[in-house]
């Protein structure tokens, strides 16, 4: 049936119901009708019913015993009941049946105006809040469809900032390169040189994707590693970055520091934060560039610390530097740091601070 508006009638005379049913069928709606409890329960739980019309007096269950019984039901506790009787009229029954939960206490002779009036309000109010549930699933199902569009973007986001680093590196290759062959410096140790840097770029751009595309899989393969090889492939791996921006990189590691996750998205936290120190010298001119990377353990808990010496955030700004799409440089994403956060929260159930020293920015990790 099409969604209109339903009643149930229970009565245990045929004839009653047969009146009712001439009473509203005008009133373009859908009618069921039960001559019995047990008949009435079976149409209630397969049929979706606005309103019951109920006779107080049948046998094995009256209607107050119905009404009492399907209140139970959190399936059909709500849905409104009108007692029709041409017995239990007097006031202790009406508030018998109000007590029940019933909305209406008609009695016999039924008044026909009062009747359809009534049921007319019912109909119009269930049009109304039908018009609302369907707003309300229209609106829900685009709030839906804008969060999803919006954590594409923001996964997009990372992933194309994650990427621009090794591209970068792999464009000074190819400059270093086309340079020695201009001025015939190019030889075999150059290209094995170059061919090895850049299938490590490419490799490190297909773990990167590798990673995203399992980041938020709560099943995804987690491992014991040790941090320090972590830190030195990274090293490593933005090695002619550093030695082209005049970086002086150095390390205290601990030989035994071992984490549980994956190690491409600890990796990727380091290249966010060893990147944009690096940004900041350039943009500052700091002449004297220093990165330090430490790590050790005090009280039970874990360090990882990166340190630089390129003058600091405004203190105005550090609680927000996290936000995600909050930057302060004029062609920043503002993704880098929230997903260095988002990493270290999630993956390895950590804590992230970012402080100013004495002449630069403090990251604090503590696992």
């Amino acid at each position: 049936m099409e969604n209109k508006f339903s009643v149930l009638i229970i009565d245990d005379v045929q004839d009653n119901i047969y009146s009712l049913e001439l009473l509203i069928e005008d009133l373009d709606i859908n009618i069921h009708s039960a001559l019995n409890a047990n008949a009435a329960i079976n149409i209630l739980m397969k049929e979706s019913v606005d309103l019951i019309l109920c006779d107080i007096q049948m046998p094995d269950i009256d209607g107050f015993q119905f009404v009492e019984y399907i209140k139970r039901i959190e399936k059909l506790k709500d849905i409104p009941v009108i007692f029709i009787t041409g017995i239990y009229d007097k006031d202790l029954y009406q508030k018998k049946g109000y007590d029940l939960g019933a909305i209406e206490y008609i009695s016999k002779p039924i008044d026909d105006v009062l009747l359809t009036s009534k049921l007319k309000a019912y109909i119009e109010l269930f049009n109304k809040n039908k018009q609302i549930k369907s707003s309300l699933e229209k609106a829900n199902k685009l709030a839906v469809h804008n969060t999803k569009m919006a954590s594409i973007g923001e996964m997009i986001g990372v992933i194309s900032h994650q990427l621009k680093q090794p591209l970068n590196v792999l464009s000074i290759y190819c400059d270093d390169i086309k340079f020695a062959y201009q001025f015939n410096e190019l030889n075999d140790e150059m290209v094995d040189e170059f061919s090895q840097n850049t299938k490590k770029q490419i490799h490190y751009m297909r773990d990167t994707i590798d990673g995203f595309l399992s980041f938020f899989n709560p099943d995804k393969h987690k491992n014991q590693f040790e941090i320090k090889k972590v830190i030195e492939s990274t090293k490593e791996l933005l090695g002619s970055q550093i030695k082209k921006a005049n970086v002086e990189l150095e390390t205290q590691l601990l030989s035994n520091y071992q984490l549980n996750g994956i190690e491409m998205e600890l990796s990727q936290v380091l290249i966010n934060l060893i990147t944009n120190s690096m940004q900041a010298f350039e943009e500052r001119e700091i002449e004297n560039r220093k990165i330090e990377i430490i790590t050790f353990s005090k009280d039970e808990k874990n360090y990882l610390i990166i340190s630089d010496n390129a003058g600091g955030i405004k203190e105005e700004n550090l609680e927000k530097i996290f936000d995600p799409y909050y930057t302060t440089k004029e062609e920043g994403t503002g993704v880098g740091l929230y997903m260095v956060k988002l990493v270290i929260k999630n993956s390895y159930n950590g804590n992230l601070k970012i402080e100013n020293s004495t002449d630069g920015v403090r990251f604090i990790m503590q696992f």
